[in-house]
């Protein structure tokens, strides 16, 4: 009876979750939502003028210790940093200036160059919009790595609260 009752025990220890976590498992991600390793930091709101061609900057910090493939990564199977956004009634986007990665190198490879981010980064859009308060709505797809792994990709949302006056 006492080993059924440590059978028992060691079962439920498994399933209530007592297994390793993988890397980019951390607590409050098992709602299938993992922390985000690059973040938005600023604007969240800006103020135009009404149908002249503007540039927002948009600024993005990624983790410390990790990187994300550039806009142009030197390799076509990598994942590439890419921003997609919604045009809401009255906005229009001609372009995204990303900047230039900077070279990477693996400690295992150091022969073989990515072209990354890392640190701080600005993305530099391209509107016009019209007299109006316009929510833009997107998300940064990435995919971050540290030395030794590369998570799956992600999306982070994107919103500006866009004033033409």
């Amino acid at each position: 009876m006492k080993f059924v009752t440590a059978a028992v025990a060691f079962v439920a220890a498994l399933l209530s979750g007592a297994a390793q976590k993988l890397p980019w498992q951390t607590p409050g991600s098992e709602g299938g939502n993992p922390p985000q390793l690059v973040h938005f930091l600023y604007p969240q709101q800006v103020t135009l003028q009404a149908g002249k061609p503007q540039t927002i900057e948009m600024h993005f910090r990624i983790n410390e210790g990790l990187h994300i493939n550039s806009h142009v990564p030197r390799q076509k199977s990598l994942i590439r940093t890419d921003l997609v956004e919604a045009e809401p009634a009255g906005v229009k986007i001609a372009s995204v200036d990303f900047p230039e990665g900077v070279d990477y190198a693996f400690p295992a490879d150091p022969a073989q160059k990515l072209s990354v981010y890392n640190g701080e980064f600005v993305l530099k859009m391209h509107l016009t919009a019209a007299r109006g308060d316009h929510l833009l709505e997107g998300g940064l797809r990435y995919q971050a790595c540290d030395t030794n792994t590369c998570f799956p990709p992600r999306t982070l949302p994107v919103e500006i609260d866009v004033i033409e006056q």
